[in-house]
């Protein structure tokens, strides 16, 4: 079975829409920048992500909502669709859902209502949605919840669901990370030698899913699979059994061998066991493949964007399938030991045509969750 993806949007530090967000990628830009959202003197890192939306000189609320919003809009308007999600479910995948409004409430007084700390409000007073869930399965969070879509289609609950990711940076999460990670980083990059950890990110995305057959909408892509489970290896490093495990089941769920698939959207979090484990891991998987996919990390130039960060690699998928190009890993100079035989794209966008990719997001404590997504035929 399969399903189509019919509208799509995201918003990210890198631009406003899914395609300002893939010229951006294609183009290699370096879009890093000096922490602005609180004092920086109080830590090593001193660079993030960020999406510079905030009025001069402070922080506001609710900017992870306002992105959820802006993303949920576009999506519905690219799938010729409506503002009225009063009979549409909509799926949230989040980590920090709006942590970051609480430590302005509790510092700075701002104007939080317990009720703004939940997506369903905001998303009932703007579509006038009336099933909301909101899934926080860290990095894995939007995959999580693109998978329990196909979930509610297959069983006739619905024929269309909206799904999305949203989060905003905190100094909270942010202070936590510049302790736990052993080196200081100042750029995110993936599976260089040069890796240091983790740098956060920020945005929103969107899809509308439909069940094939109930509208008269050309798809984008379809999305033929999503594979999903949480090995509990342990809290922090990741498991190659559980990766594994997770990619071949999304594979046999889509009916496809290794050699089908042309693109790998790479989990890639620029921490060095996870670069290590998911390189190692794919060296594997396409071992046999002669040349093997494609393969690309975005958060190499958006950072990493949390529970929304495996559906923004969809929609960036999707949109390489359309222009048959790839973006770059950026700053990818020397790529690890265990990368060294994969397909890695350096230095430039690369022309490609792509039929069939898959989308990694593999999260703390062994949350693992792989998509497949096809071209639209």
């Amino acid at each position: 079975m399969t399903w189509d993806i019919t509208g799509t949007g995201a918003v990210a530090n890198i631009g406003g829409t899914p395609g300002q967000i893939f010229d951006a990628l294609c183009a290699g830009q370096e879009t890093r920048g000096a922490l602005k959202v609180f004092d920086s003197g109080q830590y090593r890192t001193r660079h993030a992500y960020e999406i510079d939306d905030r009025p001069a000189g402070r922080d506001e609320p609710l900017r992870a909502t306002k992105w959820l919003i802006l993303a949920i809009r576009q999506a519905l308007a690219d799938a010729g669709l409506p503002d009225d999600l009063s009979r549409t479910p909509v799926l949230v995948g989040t980590t920090l859902r709006e942590q970051r409004s609480t430590e302005l409430w509790w510092t700075e007084g701002a104007s939080v209502r317990p009720a703004d700390l939940h997506f369903g409000g905001a998303l009932r007073e703007a579509f006038g949605a009336v099933t909301t869930y909101t899934f926080a399965n860290a990095c894995s969070a939007s995959l999580y919840a693109l998978g329990l879509a196909t979930d509610m289609i297959e069983s006739g609950a619905t024929d269309t669901v909206v799904v999305a990711g949203t989060d905003a940076l905190t100094e909270s999460a942010f202070g936590m990370l510049d302790r736990v990670q052993n080196e200081s980083p100042q750029m995110l990059r993936p599976f260089d030698v040069s890796h240091k950890g983790m740098l956060m990110g920020e945005g929103a995305v969107a899809v509308v899913l439909r069940r094939a057959g109930t509208h008269d909408r050309r798809p984008l892509a379809r999305l033929r699979a999503v594979s999903m489970n949480c090995d509990a290896h342990h809290a922090t490093a990741p498991d190659a059994d559980g990766i594994r495990a997770a990619v071949l089941d999304a594979h046999r769920r889509a009916g496809v061998g290794a050699d089908d698939i042309d693109l790998v959207m790479l989990h890639g979090s620029g921490t060095p066991r996870n670069d290590e484990t998911e390189a190692a891991v794919l060296s594997e998987v396409f071992a046999d493949t002669g040349r093997g996919p494609l393969m690309t990390a975005i958060k190499s130039m958006t950072g990493h964007t949390l529970g929304g960060s495996g559906l923004l690699s969809v929609v960036v998928a999707v949109l390489a399938m359309a222009r048959n190009t790839v973006p770059p890993v950026l700053g990818l100079a020397e790529p690890i030991e265990q990368a060294a035989g994969l397909g890695l794209v350096r230095g430039a966008a690369t022309a490609a045509d792509i039929t069939t990719a898959q989308i990694n997001a593999f999260g703390l404590g062994g949350i693992n969750a792989v998509a497949l997504v096809g071209a639209a035929a």
